[in-house]
């Protein structure tokens, strides 16, 4: 039975990672999996007497996450549609394209450890139209816009999926993996910036203010900023109501939407059927990634609760016994498969240790949280980020790996040579 379960899971790998030439939704797909994956469980008898608290368990370890990202990316929808990331066009004015590359880089970095790299990719693409028309120098942008989105997400504790799941179940603290992931995320994201300018020649011709801002129409200036304070800065106040609270990350999620909620709500009392309240927004809200990261974690429970994830964990262990190497090749075969159950695999694999490199904050998964989110880049369909630029801009799998993948790769090799050197010099 177990070689049948390690088959349907690996077959749903397959049609997940196929999802673009299926054309069927790959939430699909990971749920089918989840679903015989647990059937198959039920009726080989691995756990006849403790079978549903062996299932609620493993949900309850889904839904922090699940219930985090919900949070989350409601929170972004409002402050969203409350036009509150209409200032970004005014920070990037400029009429140099090189220049404009910088801007757009550091922004959807900073931007990406503040929410998440999804919708950051999202929010900077759709300025982007606003500001170059030529597509051959925009997939350029968005393909920058894609490792500055991974790169900004794998140093902050909300930034990324997998570095969520990481710190909700206590392997890595939001000081350290800020402290100790900046600087190699910041090459990660430098060096492919620093190459990718140079494809880009003479100025542009900026927009007009107001056509960059003309989603501004309805929204007072008053409640925007209201809503981008209570929005943002609560997201940013999220680790710190974890370390004084001790408790899980999404119930400060909670916290701030439903702050956000009762003051939108007051905004609108008067008006029941404006389109900006939140119970309107939540429609918005993209439940297929949702149920997707549900299936993948549900199924991938299922590996680790008959060992199949331990027994590669060990293997890994004894045969190559570096963690550079394993993390190193768990990030390269991000960019290949969906990130967010290599982690999973990569939690249940290996247990938590009080000391050492497998301890909270270790080498180990400090490095799996950057490999994991920088090495998607390497790839268009390696991360969230890559697969909505390569929708939104219509960037081609072969264009990619032709222009971008050799780039993205250097950044990543340079933040793992300067990890290792914070490590060997000033943490070890």
């Amino acid at each position: 039975m177990t070689t049948l379960i390690i088959t349907i899971f690996l077959l749903g790998y397959l049609l997940i990672a196929t999802e673009s030439i299926s054309k069927i939704n790959k939430a699909s797909f990971a749920l089918l999996m989840c679903v015989t994956c647990w059937v198959l469980y039920a009726i080989g008898g691995y756990a006849a007497d403790g079978l549903s608290e062996t299932l609620e368990h493993y949900l309850g370890e889904a839904g922090t996450t699940l219930f985090f990202l919900m949070g989350a990316m409601t929170i972004v929808e409002i402050v969203d549609q409350h036009s509150g990331f209409n200032f970004v066009g005014n920070l990037l004015h400029t009429e140099s394209k090189r220049i404009l590359l910088w801007r757009i880089g550091i922004l959807t970095f900073i931007f990406s450890a503040i929410l998440d790299n999804l919708t950051t990719t999202i929010v900077m693409i759709m300025i982007l139209r606003k500001l170059i028309s030529n597509h051959n120098d925009r997939i350029i942008y968005a393909s920058m816009i894609v490792i500055a989105a991974n790169a900004g997400g794998a140093f902050s504790p909300i930034g990324d999926v997998t570095t969520i799941m990481l710190w909700n179940n206590r392997m890595l603290t939001a000081t350290g993996v800020i402290k100790e992931l900046f600087l190699p995320s910041l090459a990660a994201f430098a060096i492919p910036a620093i190459i990718l300018q140079y494809h880009l020649q003479g100025g542009i011709q900026q927009p007009e203010k107001d056509d960059i801002n003309n989603t501004v129409t309805t929204v007072s200036k008053n409640h925007r900023r209201v809503v981008f304070l209570i929005g943002v800065g609560g997201l940013c106040c999220v680790p710190i109501f974890h370390s004084i609270t001790h408790l899980p990350p999404f119930i400060g999620i909670l916290l701030v939407l439903s702050l956000l909620w009762i003051v939108t709500d007051t905004f609108y009392r008067h008006s029941e059927k404006n389109t900006k309240r939140v119970v309107s927004l939540l429609a918005r809200i993209d439940m297929s990634t949702i149920l997707f990261f549900l299936g993948i974690l549900m199924a991938v429970s299922v590996l680790a609760e008959i060992g199949v994830l331990t027994t590669i964990g060990t293997w890994l262990d004894t045969t190559i016994h570096n963690h550079y190497l394993v993390t190193g090749c768990i990030g390269i075969l991000s960019s290949i498969v969906d990130n967010v159950p290599l982690v999973a695999g990569s939690m249940k694999m290996y247990p938590i240790m009080p000391t050492g490199d497998m301890a909270m904050d270790g080498i180990f998964w400090q490095l799996l949280a950057y490999c994991a989110g920088v090495g998607g880049s390497m790839l268009i369909i390696g991360s969230a980020a890559g697969v909505v630029a390569m929708g939104l801009e219509k960037i081609t799998f072969g264009w990619y790996m032709k222009k971008i993948t050799w780039v993205a790769f250097l950044g990543y090799v340079a933040g793992m040579a300067i990890y290792w050197l914070e490590r060997t010099l000033f943490f070890n």
